[in-house]
């Protein structure tokens, strides 16, 4: 009887670890799912520990497990809203883009800063399937620790290089410069911009007040495209 009892409380255990940890899957939301940021790669990880925990580790506290592994969803969940509202905050726990290789030449500060060597470098470059740091304009490590590569207009397309028909360089990466209402100010200084410059890019689109605007991000050409808050 003593085992019978033994497997049924795995059995009911399981089944409720199993249902709760499928819950808590949908509340968290598919940018956890997705482990875009190492804030959210660290979290998955640890909500998966503790649910394991709790089925493979026979011990009488498990509902005090169930609770802990429901609460570090809430905070995990909370802590997510509150980002969404402070950009320092988001900037804390996800990290921001760096910029490696700029305008074709490879930053050394940033490699450093990154923890990142030439070697490491080259080969997230080859991972894109580009062999030649010549081919690159720019390189940005994103939060993830992902490579996102811009190349350069005569290696963009195949079919341009062979006929000869580059296309002039563009003036701007594209880069965002407001969210939430809120001016990137770094993001501005690192492409030579100013606020009195993006203040007469808003006022031309019929725009009185940073407040209005949800995202804005300048164009290759120099453009502002933006679109308000609804």
């Amino acid at each position: 009887m003593a085992v019978n009892s033994s497997y049924l409380k795995i059995i009911i255990e399981t089944t409720v670890t199993f249902f709760t940890l499928l819950l808590l899957t949908r509340f968290l939301g598919k940018k956890q799912l997705s482990h875009c940021t190492f804030f959210n790669y660290v979290t998955g990880i640890t909500v998966g520990s503790i649910a394991g925990n709790m089925v493979i580790i026979n011990t009488e506290e498990f509902f005090k497990e169930l609770t802990s592994l429901v609460l570090w969803c809430v905070l995990t969940v909370l802590i997510g809203l509150v980002s969404m509202k402070s950009s320092k905050l988001r900037i804390l726990l996800d990290g921001e883009p760096t910029i490696l290789i700029k305008k074709g030449n490879i930053d050394k500060k940033a490699l450093f800063f990154t923890n990142l060597n030439i070697d490491d470098l080259t080969m997230m470059i080859r991972q894109q399937n580009i062999f030649s740091i010549t081919e690159i304009d720019y390189a940005i490590l994103e939060p993830n620790g992902s490579l996102s590569v811009l190349k350069k207009p005569q290696f963009q397309a195949t079919q341009k290089s062979d006929l000869q028909l580059v296309k002039p360089s563009p003036f701007y990466i594209p880069t965002e410069l407001i969210a939430d209402g809120k001016v990137i100010k770094r993001n501005l200084k690192e492409l030579g911009l100013n606020e009195q410059w993006l203040n007469t890019q808003l006022k031309n689109a019929g725009v009185t007040s940073m407040k209005e605007v949800l995202y804005a991000e300048v164009q290759q050409d120099g453009t502002l495209f933006l679109q308000k808050q609804s």
